[in-house]
């Protein structure tokens, strides 16, 4: 009999699983946190579905995906979790760095996320056709659109740990916390057209997405001062918690009722709140009681979504095909990456000289999370949709555990083997 959870139910098992996988790296396996968490819910998916084929009649497979459908990934990250990420995770970008290098972050977030989003559709279309699956040629676009977006939320959280140049830091996080709007109004503007809907022109595309992206911006943009007015006559720490608490809640709700970009409403307000109000309206008391409340809720919901990003392994337990189509659109999706930046890289070489670390880093730093699985989850079910989200699935997790747990070394080795150079 299946057993539909509550909603407090469901938060009640996740954040104790996360706090049980959590301590259990602390303690014995010393991994990054989003790698650990990532990579022990995939094994406990993985024990599941073996399990299940190792005792006749098993229906623990059954069970864990019924309780993944009950959460509704694509609803819980999308219209849930996902503004308070982006909230906590833009209060701590340099406002001034990000400045600097406002150019490739706006380069790398619009025209180098359709230059990728392109070049995998079109890797995409020629690796189903190798592996015999049926995929029409737009739906290989649609892919290419939900996987090309660097995900702010998992890039935030290999930064932690990597020591990178601090203009490189300004760059990947400006770039993931932008390019993920460009990247879901291409996409929707796609699915609508795979979905067999009225063809879209350019100037109704541009209208939707200055509609979404720079209504969400300007909304943000306002929040976001009209809080710091806020603080600035004030000064009570839980008062000032709770305005931000609700800065992002409503925020979010505004966002959706006005038919703009939530996301990029919480991305614009983190960053004035993080560099205006933090900064200027704040108390030092009051500063560190919200940096480290927003710290928290950071890191308890980092924890949920990696484990569900790995939970949902699940979806790879298909046809030796789907695993092949996974492997393959991992080595898709990193060239084409590698053109989306090496191409910029180069021609804006005489405006702005990021060092020879920046293609290795922007390369490997350029992290899949949470925002491209709910997008696959989002499809209608086909399939073509079983085909997708596996080929999703392998990315972010190769992404997620092999990318983001290599990065603090790669930087390291990078950064050695820079020094030991002979000079010019």
């Amino acid at each position: 009999m299946p057993i539909h959870l509550s909603p407090f139910d469901a938060a009640a098992i996740l954040v104790g699983l996360a706090t049980l996988l959590g301590y259990v790296n602390l303690r014995w396996i010393g991994l990054p946190a989003s790698v650990g968490m990532t990579a022990m819910g995939a094994v406990a998916s993985l024990a599941v579905v073996a399990l299940d084929r190792l005792l006749p009649g098993g229906r623990l497979t059954a069970q864990l995906t019924g309780f993944l459908a009950d959460l509704d990934f694509h609803r819980t990250l999308m219209n849930g979790m996902l503004s308070f990420l982006l909230f906590a995770g833009a209060l701590h970008v340099d406002g001034a760095a990000l400045r600097r290098t406002r150019l490739p972050v706006l380069v790398f977030s619009t025209i180098g996320v359709a230059v990728s989003a392109v070049l995998v559709g079109l890797g995409f279309l020629a690796l189903v056709r190798l592996l015999g699956l049926g995929v029409a040629p737009l739906w290989c676009f649609v892919f290419g659109a939900l996987i090309s977006p660097t995900d702010p939320v998992a890039v935030l959280a290999m930064m932690k740990r990597a020591a990178m140049p601090a203009t490189l830091q300004a760059t990947i996080a400006g770039e993931s916390l932008f390019n993920d709007g460009i990247g879901v109004v291409v996409f929707t503007l796609l699915l609508g057209l795979a979905l067999a809907g009225a063809p879209v022109g350019v100037p109704a595309m541009a209208v939707h997405f200055l509609r979404d992206a720079g209504g969400g911006a300007l909304l943000g943009w306002l929040a976001g001062w009209g809080a710091f007015g806020a603080m600035r006559g004030i000064d009570d720490a839980n008062i000032e918690v709770m305005l931000s608490l609700a800065l992002v809640m409503g925020g979010q709700s505004l966002a959706h009722a006005l038919g703009v970009s939530a996301p990029v409403a919480m991305v614009t307000a983190g960053l004035v709140f993080g560099n205006a109000g933090i900064a200027r309206a704040m108390s030092a008391v009051s500063r560190d009681y919200l940096v480290k409340f927003w710290l928290l809720i950071d890191e308890i919901l980092n924890a949920v979504l990696f484990l569900l990003i790995g939970m949902e392994v699940v979806a790879l337990a298909g046809p030796p095909r789907l695993i092949l189509a996974a492997i393959g659109a991992i080595v898709v999706v990193t060239a084409a990456r590698a053109v989306a930046i090496g191409v910029p890289l180069w021609l804006m070489k005489a405006r702005i000289n990021m060092g020879p670390l920046a293609f290795p880093t922007l390369l490997w730093g350029g992290l899949r999370g949470g925002i491209p699985v709910a997008l696959a989850l989002s499809l209608p079910a086909s399939a073509t949709r079983t085909t997708l989200l596996a080929a999703t699935y392998g990315v972010v997790l190769f992404s997620v555990i092999v990318q983001g747990g290599s990065m603090r070394w790669l930087i390291a080795r990078l950064s050695r083997g820079l020094a030991d150079a002979p000079p010019a």
